[in-house]
């Protein structure tokens, strides 16, 4: 009897052809996460078990969501940081209930639909590996522990999302033309400061300022702004204005022309090592430090339980509670929380 993998199936087109194409090899147990009153994929995820002819499960995950990414989420807005939603559920909610299902059936592995490579690494470490360049999504992965990746499959490894669509479509599977989800999963329309002020975790009106001090103009609560963004803002002047500082004590917010937005030396707290038991000393690598593709040369350094990066470049606007990931090749080294 083939190997049992528990597959997180979302109701997408990505998780959707995973499970078909690990039906090759496993017998595939479907989980759908349900998050709450959110929720919006069980039915598609459980047509396309039917079709598929794999079991289905649902897991009620949303006490998981609210400790620790929720809470966590509404937090850093409020202290002037800008949380990275994803990247905290997927080691802390999202691939720990996969393993839970695992264990209880007694299954060896799990699986999910994101764009992303394993690879046997030295000393027994299971490395994590850029998919391909148009879907990667190796940089929201980059928190997993080993044990997690010892155990994990993903079945798109190979493939881009035009060549998932075109198996979907070849496949029949149902959703083969669901468009994407672009939104954090429990943020109906996208609005996070709308979600933080009906949860009553928002904050008051306060001044726009310039580095000088002056007052450029009222803000509507530094929870609704990030550095370096320079739309929405609602003020005129002899330049294009952008956000180069958050102050929660004085409830302001700085804004300029940007000028100020550079930094060569980075910060960061909490690194996870997947290619390496820990960093030992100055090491080469380049790093992203938003979930964009860019990548900048760094030199990074142990600092005390962090890690001192110093980019080659100068970096825009990395910012407090975003990750720094740090790349050799393909393989992730490790990443780190931007701190400062």
């Amino acid at each position: 009897m083939p190997a049992a993998v528990i597959l997180g199936l979302s109701g997408g087109v990505d998780s959707a052809v995973a499970a078909r194409l690990l039906q090759k090899e496993y017998t595939v147990v479907a989980l759908y996460l349900s998050i709450g009153p959110e929720a919006a994929g069980e039915q598609d995820a459980r047509q396309v078990a039917e079709e598929l002819g794999i079991a289905f499960h649902t897991m009620d995950i949303s006490q998981a969501l609210e400790t620790h990414v929720k809470a966590p989420f509404a937090a850093d807005y409020l202290s002037g940081r800008t949380p990275l939603p994803c990247a905290r559920c997927n080691p802390l909610v999202k691939f720990p209930s996969l393993l839970a299902l695992a264990d209880q059936l007694g299954a060896e592995y799990i699986a999910t639909g994101h764009y992303a490579r394993t690879a046997p690494g030295e000393n027994g470490r299971t490395l994590l590996l850029k998919g391909l360049p148009a879907n990667d999504q190796s940089y929201m992965l980059s928190r997993l522990p080993q044990d997690t990746l010892q155990r994990v499959i993903f079945p798109l490894e190979n493939y881009d999302k035009s060549t998932v669509r075109e198996k979907a479509r070849a496949f029949g599977i149902p959703v083969a033309d669901k468009p994407d989800s672009m939104e954090i999963c429990f943020i109906p329309g996208d609005d996070y400061g709308q979600w933080l002020e009906d949860r009553g975790q928002s904050c008051p009106p306060g001044d726009f300022r310039s580095p000088d001090g002056a007052v450029l103009g009222r803000h509507r609560g530094i929870h609704r702004y990030t550095l370096g963004q320079g739309r929405g803002l609602g003020v005129s002047g002899p330049h294009r204005y952008y956000v180069s500082a958050i102050d929660p004590g004085s409830n302001t917010v700085t804004l300029s022309d940007g000028s100020d937005l550079f930094r060569e030396e980075i910060f960061c707290i909490c690194p996870n090592w997947i290619a390496i038991p820990g960093l030992e000393g100055p090491r080469e690598v380049t790093a992203r430090f938003r979930h964009a593709k860019i990548e900048t040369p760094c030199t990074i350094l142990p600092a005390g339980e962090g890690v001192l990066v110093r980019a080659h470049v100068p970096v825009r606007a990395p910012t407090p509670g975003q990750l720094a990931v740090f790349y050799e090749g393909d393989v992730v080294l490790g990443s780190a929380w931007i701190e400062a």
